[in-house]
């Protein structure tokens, strides 16, 4: 594994310091407040150290409370809300200076036989060829404000390549849909339940921006506002982190200076993975500008 994926991995395994206590490590990706990908990712390994290993998690609905804060450990708070024969629920909190940051419920169940029928992958390129952001944000690093540019252009645990190129920094009105390929830069444990950390973690990056795209403006920009307000996850099956998936969105709604996005995860066999719903604030500030 690369550093960044190996420090990321790391940040995702949380230290147990109590019965149903964690605390996980925080990262600072450049943004105005703690990256909503981190806590997912940790929320969903949280949960999962408090179930049965043949049980697996499926299901992830929460909502984000207050803007955490990157420079200081995240405390979770996991409560066993039930066992039953088939599923169990679990009710994360994710805490800083003694305050929710962020709440959850997950389910996990064993794995069993029944019907199966899913949608068909969206015909587009593969990722081959395709630049990744990284790429594409060197080649207009000079134009970028110092205080960004290196968490911009510099190394990254995941791997993310548009099949649509846009210019974040000048955006320009387009159709509410998106694809991109990503996957972990570099090769994993076979664990399940960390690629499932992983994605989590991953899930929450290029879905809010999608609701903006019809109208050219950019999280990038100064005078958005801009953070994700819930966000559910459904895991269809276990997946690899470390080979390509395929992240198709689409945003069907944007109101009340709201954005709905919806995303399907797809792996290079065309397996629906993972499904993914967020509801996010798009606020544009005047007094901001």
């Amino acid at each position: 594994m690369s550093q960044v994926l190996d420090e990321l991995v790391a940040l995702l395994s949380l230290e147990a310091i109590e019965e149903n206590l964690f605390r996980g490590v925080s990262q600072d990706l450049g943004f105005r407040q703690l990256f909503g990908g981190q806590v997912l990712g940790q929320c969903v390994s949280a949960a999962s150290q408090t179930v049965e290993d043949d049980r697996h998690v499926h299901s992830l609905h929460g909502y984000f409370l207050r803007p955490g804060d990157a420079s200081l450990p995240v405390v979770y708070q996991v409560d066993r809300v039930r066992d039953g024969g088939s599923f169990s629920t679990r009710r994360v909190m994710a805490i800083q200076k003694g305050k929710p940051i962020f709440s959850c419920s997950a389910s996990f169940q064993y794995d069993e036989e029944g019907f199966n029928h899913q949608n068909l992958m969206p015909d587009v390129p593969g990722p081959e060829g395709l630049q990744s952001e990284t790429e594409l944000a060197s080649l207009v690093a000079d134009t970028l404000p110092e205080r960004i540019r290196e968490r911009v252009v510099g190394a990254k645990p995941i791997e993310i390549r548009p099949v649509t190129v846009a210019n974040p920094f000048a955006p320009e009105r387009s159709e509410p849909v998106k694809h991109v390929w990503f996957r972990a830069a570099g090769e994993l444990p076979d664990d399940p339940q960390l690629h499932k950390y992983l994605l989590a973690y991953a899930s929450d990056f290029n879905l809010l921006t999608t609701s903006m795209l019809p109208h050219g403006v950019s999280v990038w920009q100064k005078f958005m506002q801009v953070a994700s307000l819930d966000h559910s996850l459904w895991f269809h099956s276990n997946l690899r982190m470390d080979d390509w998936l395929l992240y198709s969105m689409d945003s069907p709604w944007a109101g009340n200076a709201r954005g709905f996005s919806r995303g399907s995860i797809f792996n290079r066999q065309g397996q629906l993975v993972a499904s993914v719903a967020q509801e996010g604030l798009i606020r544009l500030r005047e007094d901001w500008k």
